[in-house]
């Protein structure tokens, strides 16, 4: 082989590499984060759990992808150890599929049909599908992401043929099939293949380059066989670097990952070679073909799985004795669970890291109607037990701010879905909004702490209008939470009538205010404190009202948001008009 021939190669490596990178990613778009929510949630059965990750893994096109998102599932508590083994050993099954796909490079037959399997023969089409998609679709469009599949798979396809297609000369040479020889040694096949994996960081790209070597018909079975065990070790490397800074529980599962194809490779390879010395497989002189390998890798992977799941509780045993648990002076950092979830390991799966971010948001969103609440139970009743609660609420709001927040703006430099875009911005607006609540929640606890110090106390009418103020303020906290949580823009469309209703309520009771002020019923002070009150009360409303615009603004094309609020004020749109007399005559001031 010439240096022409060399960078041939180079070239064809480099194209399959980025194909399987597109299309993965593609892939994991595509899923718009249902199987990483489906892993999360359906993985309490330990057979129920390999099956996921084997389903997961086959259509991320990536084991090691899967195997860091369990690190990360680990780390943040959303998964159990025990639960993890599961989806480690199926996401061995899982990666086999590739192998499968890139063995139809070797089909070869006269007949029509048959040439039709061969992905020389159809990727072009797919290709030329794909780079229209792509034209044509807008960024982050599910037509666009079709697209960059599509032609990934084409780019992954061509890469792996102008492979074959350079090293096809080779079978000729001595001095590779010298090399390729000395790889029959079980230990130097195993490191290299363990080397290769490691470096590249992908078992199913260096299954997929040994099936590329196959093609020059110099690989044998004798080769390609210790080749295929080292790869499933190096593949171990990308989950051991995830785990670096991460929990005692997240390392234990790298290391789960580890000791299960270092110990199913082991026990295979010594098996194996035992019975060959005293059978001799004939097979193993037979030259290799990538459907040999792709038959090899799966059995490999499906017998490991099989034999080690009866003993996974030892692995994970195996896996706490390596790494001890916390001593008294390492503690442990304890976040909320839904912040514990915002896992950087999750930043390369888009779609599933912008719906944790969401029910991050929830959880928020639950404190900061909370805080109102408790605020308004002590203004009734005033307790320093539940000051201290409102007061505790408000802190762990500013928490999920600061961390939602700073998460967000690292997702906002990934490659994102339109919706996923649209959910993101949507997010930013409202976690101030949401933030915003429960700062008002601490200002109304501290107007009603300073009424009893100074021993002030409101008119029994004031102390009824304030009630009736309440509920509505309850009502529309209600609804604007179950509009954010289900993304119903009909119900954050009724939202703003109910704010108007609110702000009528808050004018009419200063109104009252004034004239109880100039009759002497009401003194100064007290005047004072129910207006800051009031004001607060006002503001939860319009941030309340800002979360809805913000979610109808989702639906731009269909609903812009500063139309709405304009028609509203203009008082023309006939539901506005129509939620507003309604909501009028419930809400009314005794």
């Amino acid at each position: 082989m010439d240096i022409f021939g060399i960078l041939t190669m180079v070239g064809g490596l480099a194209l399959f590499l980025y194909g399987m990178n597109t299309m993965g990613d593609g892939l994991v778009m595509l899923s718009g984060g249902k199987l990483e929510q489906v892993l999360e949630r359906l993985t309490k059965k330990r057979i129920m759990a390999l099956l996921l990750g084997a389903l997961v893994t086959a259509v991320i096109q990536s084991s090691s992808a899967t195997t860091v998102m369990v690190v990360g599932f680990v780390n943040s508590g959303i998964m159990k150890l025990t639960q993890a083994v599961g989806i480690i050993m199926g996401a061995n099954i899982g990666t086999t599929i590739t192998s499968w796909i890139l063995s139809l490079t070797g089909i070869s037959s006269g007949n029509v049909f048959i040439k039709l399997l061969k992905p020389s023969s159809f990727s072009p089409v797919l290709a030329a599908i794909g780079i229209i998609c792509m034209m044509t679709g807008k960024d982050g469009s599910r037509k666009k992401t079709i697209g960059s599949i599509l032609l990934g798979f084409a780019v992954l396809m061509f890469g792996m043929e102008t492979m074959s297609g350079a090293v096809s000369p080779l079978k000729d040479n001595p001095t590779f099939t010298g090399m390729l020889t000395a790889f029959s040694n079980p230990i130097l096949g195993m490191a290299a293949g363990a080397v290769l994996t490691a470096v590249i960081q992908s078992s199913s790209a260096s299954v997929g380059i040994l099936q590329a070597l196959c093609m020059s018909g110099a690989v044998t079975y004798g080769t390609a066989l210790p080749i295929i065990m080292g790869q499933n070790i190096g593949t171990c490397v990308t989950a051991l670097i995830s785990s670096i800074g991460a929990s005692k529980n997240a390392k234990r599962a790298a290391f789960i990952h580890l000791y299960f194809n270092l110990i199913g490779t082991i026990l295979f390879m010594a098996v194996f070679y035992f019975i060959n010395h005293f059978v001799n497989f004939a097979f193993l002189s037979n030259t290799a073909g990538a459907a040999g390998i792709a038959v090899i890798h799966s059995l490999f992977n499906i017998g490991c799985a099989i034999v080690l799941f009866p003993f996974a509780d030892k692995l994970v045993a195996l896996s706490t004795f390596t790494v001890k648990n916390q001593t008294a002076s390492e503690p442990e950092q304890i976040l909320p669970e839904k912040l514990a979830a915002l896992d950087e390991r999750f930043l390369d799966s888009p779609s599933f890291a912008i719906q944790l971010c969401k029910n991050a948001v929830i959880k928020m969103a639950e404190y900061s109607k909370k805080a109102v609440l408790l605020a308004m139970e002590v203004q009734t009743e005033y307790s320093s037990e539940k000051v201290a609660e409102v007061i505790q609420l408000e802190q762990l709001v500013d928490q999920f701010e600061d961390s939602i927040g700073t998460y967000l703006v690292k997702l906002a430099g990934k490659d994102l879905s339109m919706d996923d875009s649209h959910l993101l911005s949507v997010l930013l607006h409202c976690i101030s909004d949401f933030e915003r609540i429960s700062d008002h929640a601490i200002n109304i606890t501290e107007a009603v702490d300073k009424l009893q110090k100074q021993g002030l106390e409101f008119t029994s009418q004031g102390k009824h209008e304030l009630d009736s103020l309440g509920i509505a303020i309850r009502d529309i906290m209600t609804m604007t939470q179950n509009a954010f949580s289900t993304g119903n823009t009909t119900t954050a469309a009724d939202v703003e009538p109910l704010e108007e209703v609110i702000d009528d309520l808050v004018m009419e009771m200063k109104q009252r205010h004034i004239v109880r002020l100039r009759s002497g019923n009401c003194s100064m002070e007290a005047g004072l404190l129910l207006e800051d009150i009031l004001t607060n009360y006002e503001r939860v409303s319009d941030h309340c009202s800002n979360i809805a615009a913000a979610l109808i603004e989702i639906q731009a094309d269909e609903l812009d948001m500063h139309r709405y609020i304009d028609v509203k004020i203009k008082g023309s749109d006939p539901h506005f008009q129509k939620e507003y007399l309604r909501l009028k005559n419930i809400y009314i001031l005794p």
